[in-house]
């Protein structure tokens, strides 16, 4: 059974950086993509950034020169680097990971929260 396992979240001013990690376990296969998505009580979640095992990344516009993803794929691992942190960054963070062997199927992890309060 895959297992991902988030980290990293908090609370930090406005304007301050958190690294969130999040390792995806259980599987002898590399997930095709994994990414971060964010959400708030009473929104939909949304994209924050993905990254493929090839490199490819996305970053919805609103992170677009603040957030940066990275993967090991070694380690079945992806980051967040978040930077220059808002008030609306605020929000559950949660990975997401995309198998495509042996079988299509998509995990998420718990969540960790994220606070950017003064």
């Amino acid at each position: 059974q895959v297992q991902l396992v988030e980290s990293g979240g908090g609370l930090v001013q406005p304007g301050g950086s958190l690294r969130l990690s999040c390792a995806a376990s259980g599987s002898i296969f590399r997930p095709n993509a994994m990414g971060w998505y964010r959400q708030n009580p009473g929104k939909e979640r949304e994209l924050v950034a993905t990254s493929t095992s090839s490199g490819t990344t996305n970053y919805a516009d609103s992170v677009k020169g603040r957030f940066t993803i990275s993967r090991d794929n070694a380690k079945n691992t992806v980051y967040l680097q978040m930077n220059s942190l808002k008030p609306e960054d605020t929000a559950v963070y949660y990975c997401k990971a995309d198998f495509v062997v042996p079988l299509p199927y998509t995990y998420w992890g718990q969540g960790t929260q994220v606070t950017v309060s003064s």
